[in-house]
């Protein structure tokens, strides 16, 4: 429990902009005694200082008054900008009663209020006489003989100060984002050979991708002309210290002096390498001002692997300060709307297996957007070319995402697309891909048999428009054809058999055409109360990745009710539903066919052993609340789901929820008409109405999605019974009685990220508290619940939801 917890803090989560003031004691010659310590808290905020009161060390308590970052902050100035932070790539975000301790053994211990260690600084030989934070901002720790033990200049984050340097092997890395401290994708990397680069990594690992900017301060083995070490002067120059003693400044700039300004020079979330100046002796509200940056433009770096400032799809812009924005495309959006740099998705699916299964062929239509690219994500090249025949070629080509026109070269690009950027010296056409409509998220359905002839019609239709306007005689022999062709069409259609086809265009499989599919009902995906599913692919195209269900039940004479049934479902067209694409009614054999979804269930993705972040956690409750919504108001039959759990919750490629099995509830019960209340549900997650013989309703989907949602908000199975604890075991249980005791920390494992809005957890968990009342009537319809979710609808105080079994 106590590695997790330290591990958890450790991760970074989101810090903010700091707005608190700092409080702080000086000492004469900004030296510390051994067993001084600084208490992390709201109302007592201290800071040890250098000499001249330049640089504090200590506590900056950011905008959520429970979390604090260990640092080194310019303490003069306003915004008190941070130069060095503890821990690195995954710094030390400590919780409202830490304490920092100077020990002779240790050196700096931070401890979590309950005696955790969270960090220390790991002086490896001697003894801690005392620290001192110098004029320079560097913490030292020193022994008797005034001997460095460890310093903060030489454990690097993302910035440098005059009087440092970073020797071969060493690196500065990027935030994550300007609020975020946590590792980001850049590095500046001091290599083994001499040569200063610039690169992105591919995280979460350190794969460094080919570098952006290089200082080309190599040589051979034997010579003089290599690099050594990246050194920061107090005159204001960067630059490589070759091994002949000669300087190679990373640029050719006006400098400025270490005496009159402030200066830093700073690795950038967004990859810009930059020297930054602040006049000490400003009395107003002053910002930093740049001397120099790297690289000249960063959206047009080259960058031939992995990402560059953008995410995925992204689009880069620079501004007028050299720094980059990024915004997706017309018909995409942000995976994460918090973080405008990160990647972007489609609003809609696109692949050659996908447009195989529509149901029509005119799905596209381009968009064109001036001096755009996406560099390395070619897959052909075509020249000489138009800028018409450019267009016309990717949109009949379905690997083709966007095409880029540029002097007589076509270049057609596949997803993802990586690198994008804008610049008016391209002098090129981007021509976008983007599916018609607004529900085109929705995968299309696969052909019914009549297709190809529907399909054959549309085209004779297609090429009579096309050729209409020539000559009189041509249009007379077009009309002829085009008769013709409607009458083989027609005589075709008279003399095919009878087939049943259902009005939701489901497609009907034979049970051999599934058992092929699966091979023989081989790969497992999973089973639960209404059959197994197994993977299979459809030979269509290149293959189609499906999940085929066969239902564990059998229902005598009513291929009439199923196929009815069959309807409803085969007609819910929803982004947080899997869509059923067809069946099998054969006999004694009842199978269905859905998209096969590849990132699994939500309970693997919760329960696992890498925890999800808590934006994805209320992503995915936001998306299941909105698919119950649907199915419960929205869809044209009303759909009781009557199984809501992890399992039967599947993730798509961006981890969106899409519920499962909807509407087989009532299917299962066709061949129990005496039976409709028996239970449907899973265990922990069935309503009380199951048990006392009360009308089934939409109330026991909401019962069932509050269980959810406390699982998605604790990342804690609703019963489990490993939990070393009887009170906690029943989560229900132990989330109310935390809530009541006012302990929600409690809830989130002390989790940094949801705490930092406490606001929103309280609101969720208050919702979820609604959801379960034991009385039916109590709990909200799916429409408030969504509302109450976004904040739209004020939450109030919630009663216990079990009176009766509290009671005494």
């Amino acid at each position: 429990m106590e590695m997790a917890f330290t591990v958890r803090l450790l991760l970074l989560l989101v810090s903010s902009f700091f707005v608190v003031p700092i409080l702080v004691f000086s000492q004469t010659d900004g030296k510390v005694a051994v067993g001084a310590s600084l208490s992390a808290s709201a109302g007592n905020n201290s800071s040890w200082l250098s000499p001249s009161g330049d640089f504090a060390f200590g506590f900056q308590q950011l905008e959520n008054k429970d979390l604090f970052l260990l640092s080194i902050w310019y303490a003069k100035i306003p915004d008190r900008t941070i130069v060095w932070y503890a821990n690195g790539d995954t710094p030390a975000l400590a919780p409202q009663g830490s304490l920092v301790n100077l020990t002779a053994n240790d050196g700096i211990v931070l401890t979590s209020p309950q005696g955790e260690e969270l960090w220390k600084s790991e002086t490896s030989v001697g003894v801690v006489a005392f620290g001192v934070l110098n004029d320079t901002g560097n913490f030292v720790l020193e022994d008797g003989n005034s001997e460095s033990l460890w310093e903060t200049f030489k454990n690097l984050t993302h910035t440098m100060l005059p009087g440092q340097d970073i020797e071969k092997g060493g690196k500065l890395s990027s935030q994550q984002s300007e609020t975020n401290y946590s590792k980001g994708r850049f590095q500046l990397r001091m290599q083994d050979d001499g040569n200063l680069v610039l690169n992105t990594i591919n995280l979460p690992t350190d794969f460094a991708n080919p570098s952006y900017y290089a200082s080309k301060t190599t040589g051979d083995l034997n010579s003089s002309t290599a690099g050594t070490k990246l050194e920061f002067n107090s005159s204001g120059y960067v630059y490589v210290l070759r091994e002949n003693g000669e300087k190679f400044n990373l640029k050719e700039a006006e400098t400025v002096s270490a005496r009159s300004y402030y200066l830093r020079a700073t690795l950038n979330f967004d990859g810009v390498f930059a020297l930054y100046y602040y006049p000490k002796s400003s009395t107003g509200n002053v910002s930093w001002s740049v001397v120099w940056s790297l690289p000249d433009n960063i959206c047009s770096m080259g960058v031939d692997s992995g990402l560059g400032v953008c995410g995925y799809y992204g689009i880069c812009t620079l501004k007028d300060d050299n720094r980059p924005t990024c915004q997706c495309p017309t018909g995409y959006s942000l995976l994460d709307p918090n973080d405008p740099y990160g990647d972007c998705k489609p609003d809609f699916i696109q692949g050659c297996e996908e447009d195989e299964l529509s149901p029509t062929k005119d799905i596209y239509e381009v968009r064109v957007m001036n001096n755009t690219d996406w560099p390395s994500s070619d897959y052909m090249q075509l020249y000489p070319f138009t800028a018409d025949r450019c267009n016309e070629s990717c949109f009949a080509d379905c690997l083709c995402s966007v095409a880029i026109f540029r002097a007589e070269t076509c270049w057609k690009k596949k997803l993802p697309l990586s690198n994008g950027r804008v610049d008016i010296t391209l002098n090129s056409l981007a021509f976008i891909k983007v599916r018609k409509g607004n529900s085109t998220i929705q995968v299309p359905p696969l052909p019914s048999p009549g297709d190809k002839k529907r399909k054959n019609q549309t085209t004779l239709i297609r090429v009579g428009s096309a050729l209409l306007g020539t000559s009189i005689f041509a249009n007379f022999m077009l009309s002829a054809i085009v008769c013709l062709g409607f009458l083989l069409i027609y005589r075709n259609k008279r003399g095919k058999s009878n087939q049943h086809v259902l009005d939701s265009n489901l497609r009907s499989f034979s049970y051999e055409e599934l058992e092929e599919a699966t091979n023989g009902f081989k790969e497992e995906l999973g089973k639960g109360a209404f059959g197994v599913v197994y993977k299979g692919i459809l030979q269509i195209g290149s293959g189609v990745q499906v999940a085929v269900k066969k239902l564990n039940f059998v229902v005598q004479d009513s291929e009439k009710e199923f196929k009815t049934e069959l309807n409803i479902i085969g007609q819910t067209h929803h982004k947080n539903l899997v869509r059923l694409v067809g069946y099998c009614d054969e006999g004694q054999q009842r199978l269905l066919v859905y998209e096969f979804l590849s990132n699994g269930t939500l309970a693997s993705f919760l329960f696992g052993d890498k925890k999800p972040s808590w934006t994805q956690r209320i992503n995915v409750a936001f998306g299941v609340a909105k698919g119950l919504l649907y199915l419960h108001e929205e869809c044209s039959t009303q759909i009781i789901h009557c199984d809501i759990k992890p399992q039967n919750i599947l993730l798509d490629d961006y981890y969106n929820a899409r519920i499962a099995d909807f509407g087989l509830a009532k299917l299962l019960m066709m061949d129990q008409s005496q039976t409709h209340t028996a239970i449907r549900g899973t265990k922990g997650y069935v309503a009380p109405e199951w048990f006392r013989n009360m009308p089934i309703t939409t109330k026991v989907d909401v019962y069932s999605f509050g269980v959810v949602l406390l699982e998605v908000i604790c990342c804690r199975r609703s019963v489990d019974m490993e939990t070393g604890s009887y009170e906690s075991a029943i989560l229900t249980d132990w989330v109310y009685d935390c809530y009541i005791e006012g302990v929600l920390d409690a809830v989130v494992d002390y989790e940094v990220e949801p705490l930092q809005d406490k606001t929103k957890l309280e609101r969720f968990v208050m919702v979820a508290i609604w959801c379960i009342q034991e009385d039916p009537s109590l709990r909200p319809a799916m429409r408030t619940v969504v509302q109450m979710l976004e904040g739209v609808v004020e939450v109030h105080v919630p009663p216990c939801p079990s009176p009766y079994s509290r009671t005494g």
